[in-house]
């Protein structure tokens, strides 16, 4: 399950990591975060290696500017402080999506 991040310290600590880390954003209001939010447990137990993790991106506009986050839900990838990988909003719909972006950038 996506541990929620609550401080911009937390955040900037997460993406600087040497391995790789998923950092997702939503927010409350969002319908399609809340459909996501149905099979996200079943891609990330194929993925339990990987680390996920979630931003609200109305607590935290500035990050979510700063890493070109228009749509929510989006997932990024990130290590030692680069985005290595976006999924925008339009293509994270399905549970097939977001696997096919997981395994693009994972396997």
């Amino acid at each position: 399950m996506a541990e929620f991040i609550k401080s911009e310290e937390t955040f900037k600590e997460l993406i600087s990591s040497d391995a790789p880390v998923i950092i997702k954003f939503e927010a409350d209001w969002c319908p399609d975060c809340k459909r996501m939010d149905y099979f996200m447990p079943d891609v990330e137990s194929q993925f339990d290696h990987l680390p996920i993790h979630t931003i609200d991106k109305d607590e935290f506009p500035e990050i979510a500017s700063n890493h070109d986050v228009m749509g929510i839900p989006s997932l990024l990838v990130f290590k030692n402080n680069e985005k290595l990988a976006h999924l925008h909003s339009a293509n994270a719909k399905t549970p097939e999506e977001v696997t096919a972006f997981l395994k693009q950038n994972f396997n």
